[in-house]
């Protein structure tokens, strides 16, 4: 049995941190910052420096306002993201281990701050497990980080909203912060609803990973 590789991002160094955890293979994290960058800010040139290279290898001017157009929806989707709270977002794919016939299943895992009320920390991780309306074995327990709620719900599109509709699973982890006056959400959301139980499995295994204190500096 090899023992599994576990790469440093250079974030774990950010002396602004407030957050570490350790994400499995197949996510690619999604570059916020130069995504949503303010124009003319040195975030924005960086990022008309990347996509430049991909519009001048466009075979057609139709091509290349369908990429423009692509690009645009996918900045309007992170900006509704981050209006919710949202600071960090990765996009998975895995093979369907069950069925090797099937499709590479698609993922998103998310990390979002809400504030609450000041209380204990066991106290708030309760409150987000008794106002989780629609949600599905929830579940209290103590973690390395504290205490956490883990629970799972499954979201379809309005039959009026033109969107797809198929169902959304989604399976959360409230993580009271040890401030208490906030908490982190980690969810990870796929239209594959079937491998719910892997999903849920992949969530707690990073919510285990999760710590509030530099990990490298506990260590030493």
């Amino acid at each position: 049995m090899t023992t599994p590789r576990i790469l440093l991002d250079e974030s774990v160094k950010d002396l602004q941190a407030e957050l570490w955890f350790a994400e499995p293979h197949g996510y690619m994290p999604m570059p916020l910052n130069f995504l949503l960058a303010e124009p003319g800010s040195s975030d924005a040139d960086a990022m008309r420096a990347a996509v430049a290279p991909l519009l001048d290898a466009a075979p057609s001017e139709l091509v290349r306002q369908r990429f423009v157009a692509q690009l645009a929806l996918g900045q309007r989707m992170l900006g509704a993201l981050c209006g919710f709270g949202t600071v960090y977002c990765s996009v998975g794919l895995h093979r369907d281990d069950i069925d090797p016939r099937g499709a590479h299943l698609l993922s998103l895992f998310t990390i979002s701050w809400r504030d609450t009320n000041v209380a204990p920390r066991g106290v708030t991780a309760a409150r987000a497990a008794t106002s989780a309306k629609g949600h599905t074995h929830i579940t209290f327990e103590e973690l390395p980080c504290g205490p956490a709620v883990l629970s799972e719900s499954t979201l379809r599109n309005a039959a009026d909203s033109g969107l797809p509709q198929f169902p959304l699973l989604q399976v959360h982890a409230h993580l009271p912060h040890p401030d208490c006056k906030r908490l982190i959400v980690l969810t990870i959301s796929s239209t594959a609803v079937a491998r719910r139980e892997e999903y849920r499995a992949l969530l707690r295994g990073i919510v285990e990973t999760v710590r509030f204190e530099d990990p490298m500096r506990v260590a030493s």
